[in-house]
């Protein structure tokens, strides 16, 4: 029974994976209209519970009123179906209707839909691009889209339920008041527009501060996972108070937020409090007076008595439900400001796939400023030809690593073009682009999974023994074959921890190399790939490294020149522009800039050129 329940809402069904609305109504609508049918349901099946409850109710008045016209050797005999039938209703029609509404609600969609919404809205926000995520904390966006599920459905679902309580059993107390004397149900009605009045004052200021906190509270979250993601530095840095501190500035601000929240919340609970008090005594008041010269009869007094007394009860329900369906859709609006923006870099509707044959990669009057007025990049113009070695030179922020990620179309240039092949990398689609470049980087980032995954990563297809081959190349197999975790996983199912931050640094980048290799993509770029390399190391692997260029189009980017000199033509850059460009030997017989910063790298370095 449970599985079947279970089974009826699929999180990962295909879906629109378009922007979501950015407006709260649409955002619930795009989610909502995916499971209409089972929302309907727990609507149905809402009405009937709060039918029987009102039902529960009237029973207490009629018997009352059975007792008073019968004698007890009669009351079987004249009432017998009427008992069995509210026997009926209590002991198999109640329980059946409340096993219905949580087969729906927690079998049904609780899980299910909580999980939809976040799979959804992670598949969405994956996409976007570097520089999205650059301008936010990893732990603030994570935040985002595990809250905004429950979020979202848990208003929706305390919407429905709240709704039939309120209007069967508000609108049926004051029919069954007035039909008993119409001065009974005054206290009702003066009550009712008091209570509406009282939510109508609070609840959006709760909800106003509600949102403050849910902002407050994912900041907060955002700022510890940073410093536990780069403990490793605040631990070198020996700065765990300044770590505290930056904690703690989220802390006094969330506290602060919270503080003004469970004011209001207190205000509007005494305040309730107060007029739940004012209408049962009334009510009752009212009741006795109005019996006491016959107007009403006992049962409609202990209908009118039990009617208050659980509208009263449930008017903190009511309350607390309200305030919690509006903090959930302040969580759910301050979410999707941060998931409902649209993408930096989109493909273009008529994007083909790369087809790198050949390799070639020309830059076209390039010009990228990152936004700025100007600087970087500025009309920048240069061929690599299919199967070239090119290293690019130059001081630090020269632009070198600009090119890479215009290449990779990280960002979009801001006029001219870079092609491969003769295709404009603005005109394919990005994946495919990204297929065809093998990358590895300075600051090598592993994903804390096996070291197996990690290199599967380069091609999740490739075998096991291609994955060692690769170890095997990159000089990696030696140390992996020693690695362990704290739940006994040796070798290659060893996890890396965070960011790889259990290896070092050059074992992380011995591992990214290894990725290359099995990825074996016709165009390769070298952005101090053996920057983390000791020397002995670095010689060890140059021949993986010859072997791995062979046939691919590279770009070498390297500090430490004496690695990218013997690469057939070096291009050097200043303040984005080449002002050199042309072999080793050549740049050094020009006595410019490259050979400037060659001498000053002399030494050492020469001796390992020379070999």
């Amino acid at each position: 029974m449970f599985r079947f329940f279970e089974s009826r809402i699929d999180p990962f069904r295909s879906h629109d994976d378009s922007m979501p609305p950015a407006t709260l109504v649409g955002f619930y609508w795009r989610y909502c209209r995916q499971i209409w049918p089972y929302l309907l349901i727990l609507m149905a099946i809402g009405l009937v519970v709060s039918l029987i409850e009102i039902a529960m109710l009237r029973y207490i008045g009629s018997i009352v009123d059975l007792l008073k016209s019968t004698t007890p050797s009669e009351i079987l005999a004249d009432y017998g179906p009427t008992f069995l039938w509210m026997g009926f209703v209590i002991v198999i029609a109640r329980p059946l209707a409340a096993l219905a509404h949580d087969l729906v609600n927690q079998q049904t969609i609780a899980p299910n839909f909580t999980n939809l919404i976040r799979w959804q809205t992670h598949h969405y926000v994956m996409r976007q691009s570097i520089t999205f995520f650059a301008n936010d904390f990893a732990g603030r966006i994570a935040s985002k889209i595990v809250q905004t599920g429950p979020a979202l459905r848990e208003s929706v679902t305390q919407v429905i339920d709240a709704l039939w309580f309120v209007t069967i059993f508000s609108g049926s107390a004051l029919v069954i008041f007035w039909s008993a004397d119409w001065r009974l149900a005054m206290p009702l009605l003066l009550w009712i527009i008091a209570y509406v009045l009282t939510l109508a004052w609070f609840v959006p200021r709760i909800r106003d501060r509600a949102t403050i906190m849910s902002e407050m509270r994912s900041q907060l979250t955002g700022r510890i996972v940073d410093s536990y993601t780069n403990v490793q530095t605040v631990k070198l840095f020996a700065h765990p108070e300044r770590e505290d501190e930056y904690a703690k500035e989220a802390l006094v601000e969330h506290t602060a937020a919270f503080k003004n929240e469970t004011r209001l919340i207190t205000a509007m609970n005494a305040t309730v409090s107060s007029l739940n008090g004012l209408l049962v005594m009334a009510t009752g008041t009212l009741a006795v007076w109005l019996w006491s010269f016959e107007a009403i009869t006992l049962g409609a007094i202990a209908v009118a008595a039990g009617l208050a007394i659980r509208i009263t009860n449930m008017s903190g329900w009511i309350m607390w439900v309200a305030v919690g369906i509006f903090e959930q859709m302040g969580t759910v609006q301050e979410g999707l400001e941060t998931i409902a923006r649209p993408y930096d870099l989109l493909d273009k509707p008529d994007a083909r796939p790369l087809v790198a044959d050949r390799g070639e990669i020309r830059f076209e009057n390039v010009r990228f400023h990152y936004g700025k007025a100007g600087g970087i990049i500025e009309d920048l113009s240069f061929t690599i030809r299919p199967g070239e070695k090119v290293g690019l030179v130059g001081r630090s922020g020269a632009g070198k690593s600009t090119l890479v990620n215009l290449l990779l179309r990280f960002y979009d240039v801001e006029a001219g073009r870079v092609l491969i092949d003769g295709q404009n990398v603005s005109d394919v689609t990005q994946d495919s682009l990204r297929q065809q470049i093998g990358l590895v980087t300075q600051d090598t980032s592993l994903l804390h999974r096996s070291v197996r995954d990690n290199i599967l990563y380069g091609r999740p297809d490739a075998s096991e023994e291609a994955v060692r081959e690769a170890t095997r190349q990159a000089h990696a197999d030696g140390f992996i074959e020693g690695l362990s975790d704290p739940r006994g996983r040796r070798g290659l199912d060893a996890h890396v921890g965070e960011r790889g931050v259990k290896l070092s640094g050059g074992q992380r980048q011995r591992i990214a190399i290894a990725r290359v290799l099995l990825k074996d993509a016709p165009i390769l770029i070298l952005d101090e790939a053996t920057s983390a390399l000791d020397s002995e190391v670095e010689a060890a692997i140059q021949e993986s490294f010859l072997r791995l260029m062979e046939n691919k189009t590279v770009i070498a980017i390297a500090h430490r020149l004496s690695t990218i000199a013997a690469m057939d033509r070096l291009i050097v850059l200043d303040q984005g522009r080449i002002v050199e460009t042309g072999s080793h030997e050549q740049l050094l017989r020009q006595n410019g800039l490259y050979a400037g910063l060659w001498h000053r790298q002399s030494g050492g370095f020469l001796d390992l050129h020379a070999n």
